[in-house]
């Protein structure tokens, strides 16, 4: 009876390209794999099910879920609230979702946990770290509908608004970076080539 985790793997990483890197940002190597695959490794570390959205050309996403079975859905649109409704509506049976994105590496396991534990008392939970709100953004089973029914770039943005959210206050902010820019990569790996 727990929810489980949507990661939205679909778009195109336009801005990395554009900003001189290499292949898509999320076979942008880290230290322990790409970037998906640790996105990945702590979504699943938390014990919950995950399903994963990604388009149709992204062979590196999809052949990293096949390798760890992880099921997953593809669409040709890059817009995230797309992406959100093809994740719920393929997960319906699941008893709320947790939004993730795929370029955000670094939230640890216990992040999801705490988020999905939230859930069972609050319809909408959402981390936060100095007055910034991040990402998983958890949805009870009673936004199901409006999940599947989202459109274009702003995700579950408009379903949010005005809304009371349950906020997971977070003393580290380090779960708040995304990858965006190779200059966003640890300096480690600054210099290392992404993957198609």
């Amino acid at each position: 009876m727990k929810p489980g985790i949507i990661i939205a793997a679909a778009g195109l990483g336009t801005r990395f390209s554009l900003a001189g890197g290499t292949g898509h940002k999320l076979g942008a190597a880290l230290a322990n794999g790409s970037v998906f695959e640790q996105t990945l490794r702590n979504a699943c570390a938390s014990g919950l099910a995950v399903h994963v959205v990604t388009r149709p050309d992204n062979l590196h996403v999809q052949q990293i879920c096949s390798a760890q079975r992880i099921p997953f859905t593809l669409i040709t649109s890059e817009g995230l609230g797309e992406s959100i409704a093809a994740g719920v509506a393929a997960t319906a049976s699941w008893h709320g979702w947790l939004i993730h994105l795929a370029d955000m590496p670094f939230v640890p396991p216990a992040v999801f946990i705490r988020i999905a534990d939230a859930l069972g008392q609050h319809a909408l939970v959402r981390p936060r770290a100095d007055n910034q709100p991040g990402h998983p953004v958890g949805f009870s089973s009673v936004w199901r509908k409006e999940l599947c029914q989202l459109t274009g770039d702003d995700g579950a943005r408009e379903l949010l608004r005005g809304q009371p959210l349950y906020f997971i206050e977070l003393k580290d902010s380090e779960f708040l970076r995304d990858i965006d820019l190779p200059s966003q990569l640890p300096s480690a790996s600054n210099n290392a080539h992404a993957t198609s």
